[in-house]
């Protein structure tokens, strides 16, 4: 019975995939973009999903001067250009306007980027935003998927705690975040991700058991599962540290230092059930586009509103869910139509704006500067 258990859990385990400075988010954005990198080696060990990269490698983007020139730069995967990419300033120092800036940390879907979210960053950072993204070991699309990687959901919300550790520790953006004013941002497996930073707990049988069930829909068997080492077979036995974590899926993985998160096309909306956010007590937006048929609006992001009474649900009319990933190169468009192509009549940019702007004037109200 547990050797079924867990084949059935690999083989179904799906997962994809304020402005408080500028206060009008409708006029032009008050900064330019910079960009950096870090590599975190938390000091705790960790099970690294059997990543190639034992460590956390995040992508930073934040505020500079509007004097500072920015470069136009395409985002590339594996060296070759994919993804149309906002100008960036890249390591320039940050805005000395304020002492210290509000913290975004960003999720990533399933085989995804940081970089795949650039849109979203790179608007939040020219509002007056610090955002952070690291790219899940095991699960990105820089490095093999690891089966431990693209199916122990639950070990993500870790990165980002840990991500947060580092950033706070880092002796150039340490002392300029404003610890009181930390959110998070995730899309797909990455909104899965930010709701279990608020404290929602996984419920991991109620998963398998709708997947085993004739409601099953899309989210049982994502696209990426053929990207899998080794094919989406699943293995003859369960690896000891992949027991291991399945012993606590239910675990709460809570960061109180985070006070709001925003979820775009949230995934694994049936690994949640009511009693999953009994402890989720802070502003949670929810957003999708209405033709999203590789996560479900009904099982997903509906499934959570319905347990989340309080929070923001908007969605945007004909988006898809790829629809909310970067724009792509002209070249691989008809190559990569999947994650590249939109309905007639859907403009990815401007859903991007759309997005956006929900996002800034969600963080504007959640992450506000104190007035005292």
């Amino acid at each position: 019975m547990l050797r079924r258990y867990l084949n059935a859990a690999v083989l179904i385990a799906a997962c994809w995939t304020a402005t408080a400075i500028a206060a009008d988010n409708d006029g032009p954005a008050p900064y330019h973009v910079g960009a950096a990198m870090r590599v975190f080696h938390p000091a705790v060990a960790r099970n690294w999903r059997g990543a190639q990269t034992e460590a956390l490698v995040t992508n930073i983007w934040y505020p500079v001067d509007a004097d500072v020139p920015e470069a136009a730069h395409t985002i590339d995967e594996r060296g070759e250009p994919l993804f149309l990419g906002h100008a960036l300033a890249n390591d320039a120092p940050l805005s000395a306007a304020h002492a210290t800036y509000p913290l975004v940390l960003l999720s990533h879907g399933t085989g995804g980027t940081a970089a795949s979210l650039d849109w979203l960053a790179s608007a939040l950072a020219a509002h007056g935003y610090i955002v952070a993204g690291v790219n899940h070991p095991g699960n990105n699309s820089l490095e093999p998927l690891t089966r431990d990687g693209f199916m122990l959901w639950w070990e993500r919300a870790t990165d980002q705690s840990e991500v947060l550790d580092g950033l706070l520790a880092d002796p150039l953006l340490g002392k300029r975040i404003d610890t009181a004013r930390i959110g998070a941002a995730g899309f797909s497996l990455g909104g899965y991700t930010v709701l279990e930073l608020a404290g929602a707990r996984t419920n991991l049988q109620g998963f398998l058991n709708f997947c085993a069930s004739p409601s099953a829909d899309a989210i049982c068997h994502p696209p990426e599962m053929q990207r899998l080492q080794g094919g989406a077979t699943a293995p003859s036995q369960p690896s000891p540290p992949m027991l291991a974590s399945m012993s606590h899926s239910g675990a709460s993985y809570r960061d109180t230092r985070i006070k709001a998160v925003f979820a775009i096309a949230p995934a694994l909306g049936e690994a949640f059930n009511q009693a999953s956010f009994a402890g989720v007590d802070i502003p949670v937006s929810l957003l999708a586009g209405t033709n999203d048929v590789t996560v479900p609006v009904a099982t997903n992001l509906q499934r959570v509103a319905g347990f989340l009474p309080n929070a923001k649900v908007a969605l945007l009319p004909g988006a898809t869910h790829y629809t909310f990933i970067d724009t792509c190169v002209p070249a691989v468009v008809e190559q990569l139509a999947r994650i590249c192509q939109d309905p007639p009549g859907v403009d990815r940019d401007a859903i991007h704006m759309q997005a956006s702007d929900a996002a800034l004037d969600f963080f504007s109200h959640t992450l506000a500067a104190s007035t005292q």
